[in-house]
């Protein structure tokens, strides 16, 4: 979701040295794009983390520092690394860390949320795109330039990713020369919190119709942490003796996220909970059902349109945040009946283009 952000700054600043500090596994992710100048794959977590991350930063001499992240530990990082400009949301009690600051928005000045009596003070659900997008129009702003309008999420597939994803498909006994012609369908039933995932059975349910119907070889992926989930939910498919085999656990085969990636960029479609998945194939442009519980949809809104967004309780008031109504927003809430629907419009749209 900060794709656009770096898209901007790397257009519209294009003789600037730009580096990046980011934490292990992110430039997994980042791989093959072409934002930065310079790569600190760093984390700056823990006592020690900041002042050592900052030895390595300093030697740069870097004269601007523009933070995505909203805690006092990259904030003191920037500090510590002499950097003079230092650009970031004040919230953590890092303000006084910082020589230029945002606002972070509360309910209560942001409609229509001010318009609720519940927990006013808390932060608004502004899109984590748009709250990125908002640093780099302060950043620019303060060359003189405008940041015009926020472009798509973006990634790259290295061709060491694509072979990646290849042999691992490969290893689940789809051959190379089939994977092109192969209809794959991802289901992503994970998620950081258990509050967030939408029934296995329910997930193993979409499988079987993707299978059945729409003839697709069903793939169920998953973190390693999650790779039991996985399982569970391809066990409860229906359909292990379909023509074009059984549902492929993922985290089973050695998922990483570069290959993650490659499998996401051949998929038709991705149904997911709020998580990760979801991002990268809005990236790649796969179209993605997107379940929604007691998370309000509205953190992460993206400038997608080949995305269904499904929502435990679509009738809740607008002025009201789904985290503050968990029992009414209960992600079992969602109906099969509704995935499934909305799965069938958006291959259906994406074969008639």
């Amino acid at each position: 979701m900060a794709t656009p952000t770096l898209r901007v700054l790397r257009e519209l600043l294009p003789s600037t040295f730009i580096g990046a500090m980011m934490k292990p596994g992110i430039e997994q992710v980042l791989a093959g794009t072409s934002f930065f100048d310079e790569w600190h794959v760093e984390s700056w977590a823990g006592f020690a983390g900041p002042p050592r991350v900052a030895r390595a930063v300093a030697p740069k001499r870097y004269d601007t520092a523009m933070l995505l992240p909203g805690s006092l530990s990259s904030a003191l990082t920037v500090l510590l690394a002499g950097i003079p400009r230092r650009i970031g949301y004040a919230r953590d009690a890092r303000g006084v860390l910082l020589t230029e600051t945002i606002e972070p928005w509360r309910r209560r000045d942001v409609e229509p949320y001010r318009r609720s009596g519940t927990r006013p003070a808390a932060w608004a659900p502004i899109p984590a795109a748009d709250y990125y997008f908002a640093l780099a129009e302060a950043l620019l702003g303060g060359c003189e330039i405008d940041a015009g309008p926020m472009g798509p999420l973006e990634l790259v597939c290295t061709r060491d990713e694509e072979l990646a994803a290849a042999e691992l498909l490969e290893s689940a006994g789809i051959p190379r020369e089939d994977q092109r012609r192969t209809p794959l369908a991802m289901l992503n039933p994970g998620g950081n919190n258990p509050a967030k995932r939408w029934p296995p059975e329910r997930f193993a349910a979409v499988g079987d119709y993707l299978a059945r119907h729409h003839s697709m070889r069903v793939l169920v992926s998953g973190s390693p942490a999650e790779a039991a989930l996985a399982t569970r939910v391809a066990e409860q498919c229906a359909v292990a003796d379909h023509p074009l085999g059984p549902p492929i656990v993922l985290p089973e085969l050695g998922l990483t996220l570069g290959k993650l990636k490659g499998v996401v960029k051949r998929c038709r479609v991705i149904v997911t909970n709020d998580t990760g998945p979801r991002h990268i194939a809005a990236a790649f442009g796969v179209p993605v059902v997107s379940l929604f519980g007691p998370t309000d949809h509205r953190w992460t809104t993206i400038p997608f349109e080949d995305e269904a967004v499904i929502r435990a309780a679509p009738d809740l008031p607008d002025h009201e945040v789904a985290n503050d109504h968990p029992e009414r927003c209960r992600i079992e809430r969602i109906g099969l009946g509704d995935v499934v629907a909305a799965t069938n419009k958006l291959l259906g749209g994406a074969a008639a283009r």
